[in-house]
Parts: structure tokens; sequence; C-alpha cells
């Protein structure tokens, strides 16, 4: 994310985050939610040493997002491969 400079961006307002939708469709962008409820929620399972989620298929919605941005198709490749890695780990662990 980084990379394809998706990651220097503003914080959601507060009550952003109390979206119902998924990935807080309404509220954020799609890099929004995976910086500041997807990274911040894994973190605080892993601090906490609680279970992961039992499903995790962020990589598809990654992906759709960023064909729709017209994102470069190498970063494209590098962020899906590292979100794809992310799900798999997250759901082998439970």
């Amino acid at each position: 994310m980084k990379a394809a400079d998706l990651w220097r961006m503003p914080t959601p307002d507060a009550e952003a985050f109390a979206s119902q939708q998924p990935f807080c469709i309404d509220t954020m962008s799609l890099p929004q939610w995976i910086r500041f409820v997807f990274i911040a929620r894994l973190n605080a399972l892993m601090d906490a040493r609680a279970a992961m989620p039992a499903k995790c298929e962020v990589a598809p919605a990654v992906a759709a997002y960023l064909q729709q941005e017209n994102t470069p198709a190498h970063h494209q490749l590098l962020i899906v491969r590292a979100v794809e890695k992310v799900d798999q780990i997250v759901t082998e662990s439970t």
C-alpha cells in the first residue's frame, strides 16, 4: 500500500467507524478501512492473544477496488498477493 501511495491518508471521522456495512463501504474508502479498521483489529486480536476470525476474504474486495481505481498492474499484483497471504494466515490460524 505504501508503494502504491495508498497508505498516507486522513484518519476517518469517529462516526465512520460506526458503519454497519461490510468494509465500512458507506463511510470509508477501502484503503482507509484496511489501514484503520482491518489492520487495527488484527493487531488488537494478536495483542490480546485472541482467536482470529474463522474466515478472512479481504483479497477479492481489494482486487476489485484496485481495478476500479486503475491502479498500475504491478502495484495491484503486489498488494493483492500480500492481502491474499494475510487472508491465508488468518484463516489457517483458527
